[in-house]
């Protein structure tokens, strides 16, 4: 399948935009060529040596783009459509002569308050395709970007010397530490909704607690899943294509996730019981306000009986025709009114 593709490289990537393609090199022995060489240019450079790696990194590129490339390398055709329409679970899918790895990637929105903000982590995501010869980075959102990365291992030749494998393993390990970043942001919004939720006379309403739920769970998401293919990558389950010097370093990766998941999951219990609680406070002052209304509804009762007897019209009724018959219903009527306000407001009903 590699001689196949690289038969077919000049045609099958000469067309790639440079819009699409960010960054395109060759790296021999852990330095990259001179040159800036378009994805067909630098494959054949690879192969016609022998040696090295070819790093193409594609941003957000349509279907047409993307098999150009895949067709180039030999890329399997159904990693190369999740590569295209995203919106994948973190996993590690392993094929013939490559494996296809994704990568969700968060970012921390700034903003004034957890419970008013649409929108707390941003997430995007990361697939790589990697190869004997080669490593394929697409990325989709705007804040994932690898130059950072890709700089970093320029400036250390001998980690870059490793092969395709090391430049996955940079990618997840910066992954990782934006996970960690955002976990740290996450710390002080959690802390902020804990003292909201016990403020004695806190307004913070099970809808906008909802809202920090439903971004604890996009944390879930890229967290969670992530720990299966760390775990393969670093136990050698990936054959040659992931040599015994690179293991060691996910392993480091995974350590260093899986104090990130303890976070999340700890996160997640909080925010559980402060859901509950919001949700008694909720139900308390509802409580309260029915109270508040029965209380009222009785007092209110004693005038209004009064007055629908009175407005029946009796002829023999003896107070109708006293002259002190009325201002002494009246009289009853308020202090009966009044007894009932003190009564349910020494209960607290009032």
């Amino acid at each position: 399948m590699a001689s196949a593709a690289a038969d077919g490289v000049p045609g099958a990537v000469a067309d790639v935009e440079r819009d699409t393609v960010v960054a395109c090199a060759v790296y021999v022995d852990g330095v990259r060529l001179p040159g800036d060489p378009s994805p067909a240019e630098a494959v054949a450079e690879v192969r016609a040596r022998g040696a090295g790696f070819v790093w193409i990194g594609l941003f957000e590129p349509d279907e047409e783009r993307i098999r150009e490339v895949a067709d180039a390398f030999g890329l399997h055709e159904l990693a190369v459509e999740d590569a295209v329409h995203a919106h994948q679970r973190p996993k590690l899918d392993r094929y013939d002569d490559h494996l296809f790895v994704v990568l969700k990637t968060l970012r921390f929105v700034e903003h004034e308050s957890p419970t008013t903000a649409n929108e707390i982590v941003e997430s995007g995501e990361i697939m790589v395709f990697l190869g004997r010869d080669y490593v394929v980075t697409v990325r989709h959102g705007g804040h994932s970007s690898l130059g950072e990365v890709r700089r970093q291992l320029e400036a250390t030749p001998h980690l870059l010397a490793a092969g395709p494998a090391m430049v996955l393993h940079e990618i997840a390990d910066r992954v990782v530490d934006g996970y960690r970043e955002v976990i740290e942001a996450f710390q002080g919004d959690i802390d902020l909704v804990e003292t909201a939720v016990f403020a004695p006379r806190s307004e913070l309403g099970v809808e906008q607690m909802y809202l920090v739920k439903r971004e604890i769970m996009e944390l879930r998401r890229a967290v969670m899943p992530l720990a299966g293919p760390l775990r393969k990558l670093s136990e050698g389950a990936c054959g040659p294509l992931v040599p015994d010097e690179v293991r060691s370093y996910f392993r480091n990766v995974d350590d260093h996730l899986t104090a990130a998941a303890e976070r999340v999951v700890a996160f997640d219990e909080v925010l559980t019981t402060l859901v509950n609680a919001t949700l008694a406070k909720v139900s308390l002052q509802q409580n309260n306000d029915m109270r508040k209304m029965s209380a009222w509804l009785a007092i209110i009762a004693v005038p209004t009986m009064v007055v629908g007897v009175y407005g029946m019209n009796f002829d023999h009724m003896p107070e109708l025709r006293w002259k002190y018959g009325y201002p002494l219903v009246l009289s009853v009527t308020l202090a009966v009114c009044v007894t009932l306000y003190r009564l349910f407001k020494r209960n607290r009903w009032l």
